[in-house]
């Protein structure tokens, strides 16, 4: 039972980069206009370096403001793995995010615990199903914040 739900689990994290991919290239080619909003949430394309490749990576990411900073949600689909993203930012925290056509630079760190308690409300309550994501999980799902860099 342990290897078909192991499979399951496989297959589910193809298919979220799949489509994130896909939705991303859409999301990129008509400047934001289509794809722009998913359950509710605006979409940002996050590009980071790999931390193994040194090559950049690019996730298709629903977000939402605090105050000056944009939040983003490690959930991965509830998967215990942490997205690739996130692991790509603990190496180097700097990136940029391309929202609507613009892009801009970033810097990332994960919410303090003070704030991930304030936050995540506001978080499961736009989008329910980062609700459900946390209880498929025994990991702490990660709330980022990315605070754009001053020109």
């Amino acid at each position: 039972m342990a290897e078909k739900t192991d499979t399951r689990e496989r297959v589910r994290r193809f298919l979220i980069r799949v489509m994130s991919r896909t939705h991303g290239g859409v999301y990129r080619t008509s400047g934001g206009r289509l794809l722009g909003r998913v359950a509710g949430m605006p979409v940002l394309l996050l590009k980071t370096t790999g931390r193994g490749s040194g090559r950049p990576r690019t996730a298709t990411l629903t977000y939402f403001r605090d105050g000056g900073d944009l939040v983003v949600i490690g959930s991965f689909g509830g998967s215990d793995l942490p997205p690739a993203w996130w692991l790509n930012l603990q190496r180097d925290p700097r990136a940029s995010v391309l929202i609507r056509g613009t892009t801009s630079r970033v810097t990332a760190r994960a919410a303090t615990a003070e704030e991930h308690d304030r936050l995540w409300p506001l978080v499961t309550e736009t989008n329910p199903g980062y609700a459900r994501y946390q209880r498929r999980t025994a990991r702490p799902i990660p709330i980022v914040l990315l605070r754009p860099e001053r020109e």
